[in-house]
């Protein structure tokens, strides 16, 4: 490939960043325009690249889950994302965290070694680049002036959900006699920092929390959570013990001072690798700051807790992909747009990651007048795809990767044993992609 060929990629994210790599490491040129630092939107706070604004976890790596298996598909195709998470990785358990600023860094580190080959814009787009192939990863907080242009050309309306922000405390805040480090059924030290609650501890909490001030939406706003990360409010609203089965989930930990399963517990994660800042698992909420501080102080430990980020909630943006983009992520009506990360449907850090190699893959071969197919349905990468692009009912939601949306088994197998067996069709599946499209695969 001619390294004259140039792509441009709108949004500075995950998915933006992810596929210019791949076309970077496939000869082309890339000028990316981010806006950040000369604007920010509601939820970022970093000028750097790949910016995790949520949660800091890749949420599990273990290859039998789904998450896990499109993780590993991902580092055999050669995936920066991975590869930057592998290297500022951050003690999780079983799941996969990172440092996020020391992710960061190294995105952004990584692409500037490529010198003027990868030119940086810092600055808002508001009108569609009209000539050469475009990539828009502008991610779920895409600008107004932005996502009306996107409106204009797809004509077609915006769908929209409410995405949250757990609070982060800082650890040399926390009453260390009161709670205790503990990885679910798992013995000695674990990766999470409870604090357990009694019976009546968690009831007057769910009172308080159902009877506090919340952040009102504007009136053009109507609220549509994502149903896998749910504000604390609405668990307590859905009943007395919705709660212990969602953040505040006691199975599999037992209380070394008095031997027991508690009635309720609050998690803790490491937000970095000095373990300086924790973040309160699950805890996304509505709450106003003062709430949250008065609120949150009554739980066991947390009683001087200082908070270094408050919880939010802000509005996600997506295009409905199943009626606009193609298998390769192109728009259908003009096939030089591509679209990629959450603003193309999907849900979750390592699904837009996914979704932005992908698309850079697609886009060089664009470039070399090939046609890439996108992998089997077999595939964590195929069947994430499938679900974004495959025309289906008015009603679109974007979700997070999971085996209800791969193929089904052609056997029949034991639910326990089904997650090697997705992982084991679904490399294997991915090796004929690639020997087939001429895709280089690590291992």
């Amino acid at each position: 490939m001619r390294v004259d060929n140039e792509v441009t990629v709108i949004g500075g994210g995950l998915a933006g960043c992810e596929a210019a790599w791949q076309l970077l490491n496939r000869g082309c040129r890339v000028t990316m325009y981010e806006m950040k630092p000369e604007r920010f939107s509601p939820a970022h706070t970093s000028p750097l690249l790949s910016e995790l604004v949520c949660s800091n976890s890749l949420r599990s790596n273990a290859l039998e889950s789904a998450v896990g298996l499109l993780k590993q598909e991902l580092r055999c195709l050669g995936s920066l994302f991975m590869e930057g998470a592998d290297k500022t990785a951050v003690p999780a358990g079983k799941s996969l965290a990172v440092d996020r600023r020391r992710f960061s860094e190294y995105i952004q580190d990584k692409l500037l070694g490529f010198g003027d080959r990868f030119r940086l814009v810092h600055q808002e787009v508001e009108e569609i680049p009209r000539s050469g192939p475009v990539l828009i990863a502008t991610g779920p907080l895409t600008s107004d002036a932005l996502a009306r242009e996107i409106q204009s050309l797809t004509g077609s309306d915006y769908l929209y959900f409410y995405d949250a922000i757990s609070p982060i405390v800082t650890a040399d805040s926390i009453d260390a006699a009161k709670t205790f480090w503990a990885s679910r059924y798992q013995e000695g030290d674990g990766d999470y920092l409870n604090c357990p609650l009694d019976e009546p501890t968690y009831t007057s909490f769910r009172e308080v929390v159902l009877n506090a001030d919340k952040v009102s939406l504007r009136d053009f706003e109507k609220p549509r959570y994502f149903e896998g990360c749910l504000p604390i409010e609405i668990l307590a609203e859905r009943g007395d013990l919705t709660l212990l089965f969602g953040p505040m989930k006691p199975v599999g930990l037992t209380d070394p001072r008095t031997g027991r399963q508690p009635h309720a517990v609050v998690q803790l994660r490491k937000e970095n690798q000095s373990g300086t800042l924790l973040n309160m698992v699950g805890f996304q909420t509505k709450l106003t700051w003062p709430e949250q501080r008065r609120i949150f102080r009554m739980i066991p430990g947390l009683e001087n807790a200082e908070f270094a980020r408050y919880g939010s909630i802000h509005r996600n943006t997506f295009i409905h992909s199943p009626a606009l983009l193609n298998e390769r992520l192109q728009l259908l009506t003009h096939p030089r747009l591509f679209f990629a990360g959450q603003l193309a449907g999907v849900e979750g850090y390592v699904e837009s990651a996914a979704m932005g190699l992908f698309s850079g893959l697609s886009i060089s071969y664009l470039l070399e007048d090939k046609e890439l197919l996108s992998p089997p349905d077999t595939t964590a990468l195929g069947a994430l795809i499938r679900f974004i692009t495959t025309p289906a009912k008015k009603e679109f939601q974007p979700m997070n990767i999971n085996h209800g949306i791969f193929r089904p088994l052609e056997i029949k197998i034991k639910k326990r044993e089904r997650g090697k067996e997705y992982a084991q069709r679904s490399l294997a599946d991915l090796v004929d992609w690639g020997q087939q499209h001429g895709v280089r695969l690590t291992y």
